[in-house]
């Protein structure tokens, strides 16, 4: 039986890059991003990965933690996907 998925991957996307946008560029720590974007932390971890892959964040390390920033690159991603759910929204589109 396959569980059902209540959010595209275009929304977990949305919400994560909404967390970071918040966060400003201090960044925030994986576990507040799960948390925020209700999520878990493994879908976290993984979400944000391949959007550190794709440059719409970065990742540093410190001692000890992983900080996750949003780059301008990323920004610019999330206002574009922000309009595009609002004419998807308008039509009755499930993004």
């Amino acid at each position: 039986m396959l569980k059902q998925q209540y959010r595209s991957e275009m929304g977990i996307i949305s919400d994560i890059l909404h967390v970071a946008m918040d966060c400003g560029r201090q960044g925030t720590i994986i576990s507040s991003i799960a948390r925020r974007a209700n999520m878990s932390h493994y879908t976290a971890v993984e979400k944000c990965q391949k959007l550190v892959d794709f440059g719409l964040m970065e990742s540093t390390t410190d001692k000890r933690n992983r900080t996750y920033t949003i780059t301008e690159k990323g920004i610019q991603f999330f206002q574009e996907m922000q309009k595009f759910i609002e004419v998807a929204q308008a039509v009755k589109i499930r993004y």
